[in-house]
């Protein structure tokens, strides 16, 4: 039982939070030592998406505002930063920065529809903003029109004092995206245990008793958007040197539902589900699902489904399938996501033997 407030805003709740989120960053900061390249490329994709569903799930999760037009943000973040760069000669830490709020000025903007609309209006008004900004990009020549952007030398110093700190390799971005996903999560729990964060989960259960009590509706949902639009920014800063090159078409309506995907399965307004959603979805993405047809026995399986039933590259469809599957199992069996499951688990182990 918490006995007074201080207890409600502390980081770390016990002594055993400390210890096991210690052990966290130990095994974090060590993993390059004993994994592959190819795993550390694919944390480095982890991270960047797990950046996205925490700032998304302050939106959907804590404030109940949807939306499908993220990858829009996650664009002008990634554009944005290498514009910067390439450009006008900014500096990495400030360009990423500055495209981070433009993406949370086009949140702010995407923000005030939400004053009126409300459900599947206000996804189908945001999924519209990602296409459209989808499109915009590739119109445009500046942009490098359908032909997409190649990202600059990432670099950490500052060019007009003749101080140069590159970045090459996977290991080096690890390490970059490792601590800028540290601050951005730490930044995420400090968010909602403000009167901010308050006033987002009063709206989210009740927007007209939430005004009652003094809570300014149209300041609070549009930072919401802001906030959440500033995450996706920073994500897809990151995201654009994890490719190196990448086109509009990076940045399309599936991406926008994969991150909604991730929010739903991690589990609604918690920051940890948040990180267990992105972790779990980018991982069956981007490894277990493209090299299902080498899993021992069931890979065989799938090839001989795929080609008995599907098309020869039928095999690549399973993807969405199966994600499609757990979504509908999630939404049946545990609403609260792989958080609840966390829960379930963790309650059985405080109380075993007994």
């Amino acid at each position: 039982m918490k006995r007074d407030y201080y207890e409600d805003v502390q980081l770390f709740k016990s002594g055993v939070v400390l210890f096991w989120t210690s052990a966290l960053l130990i095994l974090l900061f060590t993993f390059p030592l004993y994994a592959p390249n190819y795993y550390i490329y694919l944390l480095n994709i982890i991270m960047v998406h797990m950046i996205l569903a925490v700032g998304l799930n302050i939106l959907a999760g804590s404030t109940g505002q949807i939306s499908l037009g993220h990858a829009g943000f996650f664009a002008i973040g990634a554009y944005g930063t290498a514009m910067l760069m390439s450009t006008f000669h900014i500096p990495f830490l400030l360009a990423i920065v500055i495209a981070a709020f433009v993406a949370a000025f086009f949140g702010f903007i995407l923000g005030l529809p939400a004053l009126r609309l409300e459900g599947p209006y206000l996804a189908i008004a945001s999924l519209g903003f990602g296409l459209t900004i989808m499109h915009i990009i590739g119109a445009m020549e500046i942009f490098g029109g359908r032909m997409g952007m190649k990202t600059p030398p990432l670099d950490l110093g500052i060019e007009q004092i003749g101080l140069s700190l590159p970045v090459t390799n996977d290991l080096q971005k690890y390490y970059l995206i490792l601590v800028i996903a540290i601050i951005m999560v730490v930044g995420a729990v400090n968010i909602l245990k403000t009167r901010v964060g308050r006033s987002f989960v009063a709206i989210r259960d009740s927007d007209i008793a939430a005004e009652v009590i003094g809570v300014n509706l149209t300041i609070y949902k549009t930072l919401a958007f802001a906030v959440s639009a500033f995450y996706a920014g920073i994500a897809g800063g990151l995201f654009g040197f994890i490719l190196g090159f990448f086109d509009p078409f990076t940045f399309n309506m599936i991406l926008s539902i994969m991150f909604l995907v991730m929010v739903v399965v991690g589990g609604l307004g918690t920051v940890s589900g948040s990180i267990m959603g992105a972790t779990l979805i980018t991982y069956l993405q981007y490894d277990l699902f493209k090299n299902i047809a080498e899993v021992p026995y069931f890979g065989k399986f799938m090839l001989y489904i795929s080609d008995k039933w599907f098309t020869t590259v039928g095999l690549e469809n399973f993807s969405s399938m199966a994600i499609g599957l757990i979504m509908i199992g999630i939404i049946i069996f545990e609403p609260l996501g792989m958080f609840g499951v966390w829960i379930r688990f963790k309650k059985y182990w405080m109380t075993w033997p007994f």
